[in-house]
């Protein structure tokens, strides 16, 4: 991680160097801790429109699977906290602590460790029997509990996923360089996309799958059993023309539970900008974007100039 870091692929994500080693030592994090539970729980939802079918359709906007439903750090935070409780009234009283993707933990690393999986060379865990749609989460307990093997490799000679991604962010087998990737560019990035990677983002708004997407290993995939996943607000297929149309207090009320919400409508809009940049020219898309021309924001108004600019070159 150290290696990671040094070589800046985390980019603007200062909070990946900002805890030192209490994000590779548990113990230090949360003091007394013996053990970590690792936790998966399965997230693809079940009836949501086929994904090629929305990257094949330059119209439509593109979501992250995992961001259609409900905020997963709620859902999976509050059954890690049940289970845990489980344990105490099992075992007698231990001291605990539960995580999902909320404070410096290495949950790949901690979940190989615990038998769960193994990385993959897009540097998510695999499952044999579920492949990678899943969400992680810990519980740091004092518990000196006995330890499971860590899972062996099993991506042999396979590199679909290197090979697969938009803007070759995974720069060597089990490497991703965070600023080249369309997850990290529509979702934690601040400011401007940079100009030679908006091109290649395609209809993609809030995350990328697409290394996920030609696993091999998914096709062991499970679907989500949880209703809190189920799509909501028809954004599995969405039309970019209509989201882009969404005031802030339409974003604010329609995304209310759900991680998109956590960039904000500023952003909303510059990723939006981007993908009606690069969908065919069409005078609704024109229109749309010309509509947000005179944006308050200046980032918003400098991605949809450059949309307005990107279709008048295709006509």
């Amino acid at each position: 991680m150290q290696a990671w870091l040094a070589q800046g692929f985390h980019g603007e994500m200062d909070y990946m160097a900002a805890h030192g080693t209490k994000r590779s030592r548990p113990a230090e994090l949360v003091p007394g801790t013996l053990r970590v539970i690792s936790a998966r729980l399965d997230y693809f939802p079940p009836a949501a429109t086929d994904p090629h079918a929305v990257l094949g359709d330059a119209n439509a906007a593109y979501i992250s699977r995992y961001a259609l439903g409900r905020d997963y750090h709620k859902v999976l935070r509050n059954r890690l906290q049940a289970l845990a409780e489980k344990i105490s009234a099992a075992v007698g009283e231990h001291h605990f602590r539960v995580f999902t993707d909320s404070a410096p933990v290495l949950e790949v690393e901690l979940a190989t460790r615990s038998g769960l999986g193994w990385r993959g060379k897009h540097t998510l865990l695999l499952n044999r029997k579920h492949g990678s749609w899943f969400f992680l989460g810990e519980i740091y307990t004092d518990l000196p509990l006995p330890l499971d093997a860590p899972e062996a490799g099993h991506c042999g000679t396979c590199r679909a996923c290197l090979d697969v991604c938009p803007t070759q962010a995974i720069v060597a087998p089990y490497t991703l360089d965070a600023r080249r990737c369309i997850s990290y560019l529509t979702i934690e990035l601040k400011g401007s996309l940079p100009l030679e990677l908006r091109p290649l983002m395609g209809n993609r708004i809030y995350g990328c799958d697409d290394c996920q997407l030609v696993c091999p290993w998914n096709r062991f995939a499970q679907t989500a059993a949880l209703p809190d996943f189920a799509v909501r607000n028809g954004l599995d297929s969405p039309r970019l023309v209509e989201l882009f149309a969404w005031s802030e207090a339409d974003f604010n009320e329609r995304l209310a539970g759900s991680p998109i919400r956590r960039i904000g409508h500023e952003r909303w809009l510059r990723n939006i900008a981007v993908a009606l940049g690069n969908a065919p020219p069409s005078p609704d898309i024109q229109a749309a974007l010309a509509a947000r021309r005179e944006h308050p924001s200046a980032l918003v108004r400098e991605h949809v100039a450059w949309a307005l600019a990107r279709q008048q070159a295709m006509l």
